[in-house]
Order: C-alpha cells, then sequence, then structure tokens
C-alpha cells in the first residue's frame, strides 16, 4: 500500500510540475520590453483566411451549414489563392498606420494555413497552390518592419482527438471517441512549428478555450513551451475571462474592455496585463459575400480613439477572398484610416488612456505631461473636463495649433471650442499640464 501511495504522489507531482512552473511565470525582459512595445503600437490588423474562404459565408460556416468532415475536406481542392502578395498585404497593413498583424494559422474548422509536417491537412499538401503563405508574410513583415501574431484556434472541429466534443462543432460527423490528451500533444507540435520555422515571432493569438472550459487543457506546458521557444512573443487568449497565469496581453472581442455589449463578454474582467480589443469592418470575421454592413471611416477611427482612451489596441479585421485578395471596400477604409492616423498618430501612438475616464462625448489618451482630449460627440461650445492631476497649462488644437480658451476651477477646467473649430469626426485638443514637483 505505501508503494502504490508513493507512487500515486510521484505521478500528482508531476502532473503539478507544470502547473506550479508557470503559475510562478516570469516574463523575461525581451517580453517586458514587447509588453511596452505592444502598448505603444496601438493598432493592428486581424486577417481570418482559411479554406473557408472558398464558400464566402464566414469563418463558422462548417459548425453553421453543418457540413460533415468528409465533405468539408473536398474544399482544399478548390482553395487556389494565387492572387495573394505579402507584400501588397504588408504595405496595405503599413498604409493604413498598423504596426502588427495578426493572421490566423489555423481556425475552428482545423486545416492549417502553413506547412505543417505534423498533419497533411494544410494548404501546402492539400491545395493546388502549394506554397505556404505564413511564410511569405513573415519574411515580408520583416522586411516593411511589421511585426506577426499568429491566431491559433484551440477548438478543432477536423481532428478525431478533439474529444469529448465541445459545444460546437457536433455534426462534424467524428467517431464518437478520441484521445485528448493526444490532441493536445498534435496542437503543441503545430504551435512548435509556427515558433520554429518562421523567424521572431510577436506573439500567439488563442482562441476556442471556451468551447470546452472544463477540459484539462494543460495551458500550464503550452504557455512554458511557447515562452521557451520565443521569450519575447506575447502570449493571449480569447477567454473572455480574467487572464490566466502566464498570458501577456488581454483581448476583448467585438467590445471595449470593461464594455458587455456582447453576451459572451458578460462575465469579463479587466486584468493587469496590455489590453487589446478586435472587431470587424462589416459584420463578418472571413469573407462573406453578402455582408455589407460595412461600417464607415468615422466609426473605424472613432473606435481607434475609443480603443485607445481605454488604455487599448485596436485590431481590427480583414477577411480576404478566396483568390488572395482583400476586399476594395476594406482597402478604401483601411487607406482612409491611415490618412487620418498620419494627421493625429501624435494622440495615438504611445500613449496610454487617458486622466478622464470615457464619457459619452468622447474620451482622453496621455503622454508624459500631455492630455489629449477626443471631442466626438458635443452639441455645446463650452466642455466640462472633470479635476485633472495637474494644473493645465495651455490648450491647444492639434491640428494647426491654434489656441483653445480655457478656465480651470474647483469643478475641473471648461474648454471653449469654436464651431469653426470642431472636426466632424474628432475635435483633439492637447493640453499641457503644470509637471507635478517632485517631493
Amino acid at each position: 500500500m505505501r508503494k502504490i501511495l508513493l507512487a500515486c504522489l510521484g505521478a500528482l507531482l508531476a502532473w503539478l510540475a507544470p502547473v506550479r512552473a508557470q503559475s510562478r511565470y516570469t516574463p523575461a525582459p525581451e517580453n517586458l520590453a514587447a509588453r511596452q512595445w505592444f502598448q505603444d503600437a496601438k493598432l493592428g490588423m486581424f486577417v481570418h483566411w482559411g479554406v473557408y474562404s472558398v464558400l464566402a459565408d464566414g469563418e463558422w460556416v462548417m459548425n453553421n451549414k453543418k457540413i460533415p468532415v468528409a465533405d468539408y475536406e473536398k474544399l482544399p481542392a478548390l482553395f487556389n489563392p494565387a492572387a495573394f502578395d505579402a507584400v501588397e498585404w504588408v504595405g496595405l497593413a503599413k498604409a493604413a498606420g498598423m504596426k502588427y498583424i495578426t493572421i490566423t494559422s489555423k481556425h475552428h474548422d482545423g486545416f492549417a494555413m502553413f506547412d505543417s509536417k505534423v498533419s497533411d491537412y494544410n494548404i501546402v499538401a492539400r491545395t493546388p497552390y502549394q506554397k505556404d503563405p505564413l511564410k511569405a508574410l513573415a519574411d515580408e513583415c520583416r522586411r516593411q518592419g511589421i511585426k506577426l501574431f499568429f491566431y491559433h484556434s484551440q477548438l478543432d472541429w477536423h481532428h478525431p482527438d478533439y474529444y469529448p466534443r465541445g459545444r460546437t462543432g457536433q455534426d462534424s460527423g467524428r467517431p464518437d471517441a478520441g484521445n485528448w490528451p493526444r490532441y493536445l500533444e498534435y496542437m503543441n507540435a503545430q504551435l512548435t512549428e509556427l515558433l520554429t520555422n518562421y523567424g521572431d515571432i510577436a506573439g500567439i493569438w488563442f482562441d476556442g478555450w471556451w468551447d470546452k472550459p472544463d477540459a484539462d487543457w494543460q495551458l500550464d506546458k503550452t504557455y512554458a513551451l511557447i515562452h521557451k521557444l520565443q521569450p519575447q512573443a506575447l502570449i493571449g487568449s480569447n477567454h473572455h475571462k480574467r487572464p490566466n497565469p502566464g498570458e501577456d496581453f488581454q483581448m476583448f472581442e467585438k467590445d471595449l474592455p470593461g464594455g458587455r455589449t456582447a453576451e459572451f463578454n458578460k462575465d469579463s474582467e479587466i486584468g493587469d496585463l496590455p489590453l487589446e480589443t478586435c472587431e470587424t469592418m462589416n459584420g463578418a470575421w472571413g469573407f462573406n459575400l453578402t455582408d455589407r454592413r460595412y461600417k464607415s471611416t468615422r466609426d473605424l477611427v472613432r473606435y481607434v480613439v475609443r480603443a485607445a482612451g481605454s488604455n487599448a489596441n485596436f485590431l481590427m479585421n480583414v477577411g480576404p477572398m478566396g483568390n488572395g485578395r482583400i476586399q476594395p471596400e476594406f482597402v478604401t477604409r483601411l487607406k482612409e484610416v491611415g490618412a487620418w492616423m498620419a494627421r493625429n498618430g501624435e494622440s495615438i501612438y504611445g500613449t496610454r488612456g487617458g486622466p478622464i475616464a470615457p464619457h459619452a462625448w468622447g474620451t482622453t489618451t496621455r503622454k508624459g505631461n500631455l492630455v489629449y482630449v477626443h471631442v466626438l460627440d458635443w452639441p455645446d461650445t463650452a466642455l466640462l473636463l472633470p479635476p485633472l492631476p495637474s494644473a493645465v497649462r495651455s490648450a491647444k488644437l492639434l491640428n494647426g495649433g491654434r489656441a483653445i480658451d480655457f478656465k480651470s476651477g474647483d469643478s475641473g477646467t471648461v474648454l471653449t471650442i469654436p464651431r469653426d473649430a470642431v472636426d466632424p469626426i474628432d475635435t483633439i485638443v492637447v493640453l499641457e499640464l503644470e509637471a507635478k514637483a517632485s517631493r
């Protein structure tokens, strides 16, 4: 009996070892530097692209249309994105003022968009294209000075060992059996490929944990693997919960941090890590031919501003078409966002959330002793700001430098914004504050 107890104790300690190691995770210096860069970057491009693009009905089409694996596996033969141009994609992101790209390496359908040797269910082995777009994108990102993140789905509707099934993918026609630990080994093996064969990677953007929240995901083992292979790589997970040990940034899907307009964010909490929010440019993540709910450039710019005011980055999504091109409606808006950023980026890049909480009228960002007041919706010429951390020395418009009248008192600071100075997208007033006296 004593031998049995000792054996059980040994097995338990072995199982707990990786948990302890990652639970005590201390970010490497290069990881902390990457977090600082990430918070300064403020704007990135999200790319949802996969074999589902052929059907032009979004990235969830396999689940939503109840397509079994046997039928879905016919799609790769039809996927030949010959018009894909990494130079064009990265150049477009750069023109939009974006500092990084996050692209789907594998979505929930299980199809790898890279040259995986772990499985032949990938774009090189199964499609007439027979090339690795992620390798081309990684090389071009380095050439143009854009950082690259890989989105990777933990959920998999295709793999037989993703078992027991989760809340989705119930109609895939897979056998009612599987080896869960073997699936986790498969996932970690593909992550190893991504972190070994594509140069320095800025981070891994996980999604799908929510499909089986009570499963033993062995996150500590996966996170430790990533940090061992590339210590600077930032780990985030779209689980809609407070961050887990080992994660380096926190994302919010279709909501600003703290917002709960989306049902899956009803239990979300803001942690202590760098923040990011992601949103679509129409209503779909993956290419959807009939989705015409395009957000205006004004709306997209205002989302950039409100995200920055909430101390978060904005990851703006595009869903490229099956031929590898980004649809013109997105291209136009991205270039217009970039033009706005070129004029007003000082109030966004390198800032943090301002000293005034976001209001219906707008938000604030800060950089050193400068506070940028972003007035988005305010019908009057006078705007009362709550008391600031120190006295206001000057107030001026960001564009043109025109002085703005202000008056400070016990109730705060009143800005007087002439009607002819109002910008239809964002009227930005720069406040210079008195430096706080050192003690």
